[in-house]
């Protein structure tokens, strides 16, 4: 998945000549906590966040700072043409909220941790409903298709499978299914020789 088709297009953005309480007004307004800075041609010059912003506004109000004292200089932007994984890594390793999405020095977007998660949940089918199975496998190859064709051969419709990212002689695997009867699942898994760990219908 491209990042363009998660990202915040054409997002809202501010210049350096604009006030810190221009700013406040403009996350407050539309509910957001991220603000590039940009020039008249729509170019990246930095990054302002509601956390530095706040911390910010009382000496701001006294004349000492402007944006431009308190954004991100050259912050870590991604492509629209990127994967997806890659914001996810930088965010999660830099511990940042944020990204904007540049192409050329153009800003075209922005994305946050909150668009990753809604990315998520809609991968994991976590808000339809379903049913969940959680099966532990041996790491001998074709255990996970054995436990797939189990559950198929009990009318168990798969919406998608996670795993543990642990690397051990065995693993857990969460199957996410189409709401149905998860006994007979369950015991024919059993019978099969794996461990069923969770059952939630």
């Amino acid at each position: 998945m491209k990042i363009k088709s998660m990202m915040v297009p054409n997002p809202i953005t501010v210049t350096t000549k604009q006030s810190v309480e221009e700013a406040l007004e403009l996350m407050k307004v539309n509910s957001i906590r991220h603000l590039p800075v940009v020039d008249a041609k729509s170019r990246l010059k930095g990054l302002l966040t509601l956390a530095d912003l706040k911390r910010a506004l009382l000496p701001s109000m006294l004349g000492d700072l402007t944006l431009a004292d308190m954004m991100i200089t050259n912050p870590i932007t991604v492509s629209p043409d990127d994967d997806v994984e890659i914001a996810a890594q930088i965010i999660y390793r830099h511990k940042i909220s944020g990204l904007p999405v540049i192409k050329g020095q153009r800003l075209v977007g922005i994305i946050t941790e909150s668009d990753l998660l809604r990315a998520f949940i809609d991968m994991m089918g976590i808000l339809a409903s379903s049913a969940r199975i959680d099966v532990v496998t041996s790491d001998e190859p074709g255990s996970l298709n054995r436990a797939i064709q189990i559950i198929h051969d009990q009318g168990g419709d798969i919406i998608n499978v996670g795993m543990t990212a642990q690397r051990t002689t065995k693993r857990t695997y969460f199957f996410r299914l189409v709401p149905c009867d998860m006994l007979p699942i369950k015991e024919a898994l059993e019978s099969g020789g794996f461990n069923v760990q969770a059952v939630m219908e």
